[in-house]
């Protein structure tokens, strides 16, 4: 320290002088694997001019999570990118909520801070290629979108959520009995990958979420309104879930072992979409591109049905997202150990209390939303693409 102080060469302090340009670069692909084994969407990632926020926001976060996993550089890059690309957002989003984040093998992550300590296993839907399920409706109309939630969605949430429920370890233990997790609350993150965007429509993440509310609590909510207009809300049990050959009971939080679940974490942000944003907010937006975002956010009005629209140029002035606005938290009501609120201050949270449902929502937070890159040429603005 002297050293350079006296040389009047205090920029260089702490250059070693062996360090290489990146320790670790998650876009980089050795000349000898095969391209065909890449991920189409790591491909479109890697190589549109309007991604660049993206990426420039991975290689960042991907510098605290891919050290520790030998395999999470080659799985982003192929058959694993949508599980890879949730869990950098859960780490993101966990460092948001103010929480000490380590890695484990299984769970994926422990969250702590002061008086807090829990566990969170991430897991992801995705398509299915055999069985019943692998027949995936197209629901063109309100009423067969409402059957494709009631029983196809429920089916999908459900195959996911009770294979963690039954994972066992090589000795025979769940998650919750494991070191790290016992005496703790147990949190499964989850979300849809299950039906990605098309130029005919938006991904399935932004229209399934109710279909996970049923799932969890076994009730299905209707609404209507009485003679003078205020909204009235139903709740009627649900027994079962039908599509096709298969057939699951509802009400997660009642099957056997489900009391050690504490909540059910859930986002339909964790998309490429968040990190071009995140990227464009933090100042790393493309040359020649423009950034658009609209969708809903919560509406504070109780006779209000659905959310309130909203659009916004991301790169405008004074514009401020943060990685927690679409964060849903379904809290069991059987759980043994319950998750406390502020574990996750900022995220949204769900309750139910004596037969009807409780949310606890900050001002902000985002239902869903869709992003539009305009690519600015010398003729006019063209869209590069639309997504999710």
């Amino acid at each position: 320290m002297t050293k350079v102080i006296d040389q009047g060469e205090v920029s260089k302090f702490g250059e070693q002088g062996d360090e290489t340009n990146s320790p670790l670069d998650p876009f980089h692909v050795p000349a000898t694997f095969d391209r065909a084994k890449l991920h189409p969407y790591f491909v479109q990632l890697s190589n549109n001019a309007g991604n660049a926020p993206a990426r420039k926001v991975i290689t960042e976060l991907a510098l605290w999570l891919a050290p520790k996993d030998p395999h999470f550089v080659r799985e982003f890059q192929t058959n694993g990118f949508d599980q890879r690309l949730w869990e950098l957002f859960l780490w993101a989003s966990f460092r948001e909520f103010m929480l000490e984040v380590r890695q484990l093998e299984a769970p994926d992550f422990h969250c702590a801070r002061p008086g807090i300590a829990f566990t969170v296993e991430a897991t992801t839907v995705a398509p299915s290629a055999q069985g019943p399920l692998a027949d995936h409706p197209d629901p063109r109309t309100p009423e067969e979108l409402q059957a494709f939630l009631r029983d196809y969605m429920a089916i999908k949430f459900g195959s996911a959520l009770t294979a963690k429920l039954n994972k066992r370890n090589a000795a025979g233990d769940p998650y919750w009995d494991r070191d790290e997790s016992k005496e703790k609350p147990f949190v499964i993150a989850l979300a849809d990958f299950h039906a990605p965007a098309t130029e005919e429509g938006p991904g399935s993440m932004v229209y399934t979420q109710s279909a996970l509310w049923e799932y969890l609590y076994g009730l299905r909510t209707e609404h209507s309104r009485d003679s003078g207009g205020s909204l009235m809300i139903e709740n009627h049990p649900v027994e079962e879930h039908v599509y096709g050959t298969k057939t699951i009971p509802s009400n997660f939080f009642a099957l056997p072992n489900a009391q050690n679940v504490s909540a059910v974490m859930f986002s339909n942000a964790g998309t490429l979409s968040k990190f071009d944003r995140m990227g464009v907010a933090a100042g790393y937006g493309a040359p020649d591109h423009r950034y658009f975002r609209r969708g809903f956010k919560q509406d504070p009005d109780p006779n209000a049905a659905m959310g309130r629209f909203f659009a916004v140029e991301v790169s405008a002035e004074g514009y401020e997202e943060y990685w927690t606005q679409e964060i849903q938290v379904f809290h069991n009501p059987n759980a043994e150990i319950p998750l406390l609120e502020e574990a996750m201050l900022g995220a949204t949270h769900h309750r139910l209390v004596d037969g009807r449902f409780e949310s606890l929502c900050p001002a902000d937070a985002v239902l869903s939303s869709m992003t539009m890159i305009l690519r600015i040429t010398d003729d006019d603005a063209v869209v590069e693409k639309a997504k999710l």
